[in-house]
């Protein structure tokens, strides 16, 4: 199965998010983050959402492209 440049940048993006999303946990559940509580929760709302997101987009660009 070939996939695509495009793909390839949506699972790239999608793991990026995935790492920012339990690194933020993980500050969280420290009790003391270094970007502060306001910043880390704001980085965890944005990349939950991204991860499935991307996923979903290359999936789909690589169903479209077999």
């Amino acid at each position: 199965m070939f996939m695509s440049p495009k793909t390839s940048l949506f699972l790239g993006a999608s793991c990026v998010a995935a790492i920012a999303s339990v690194g933020s946990i993980f500050e969280l559940s420290s009790g003391q983050p270094e970007l502060g509580t306001l910043a880390t929760g704001i980085i965890l709302a944005i990349s939950v959402p991204s991860v499935v997101l991307f996923f979903l987009a290359a999936v789909r660009d690589a169903r479209e492209s077999s």
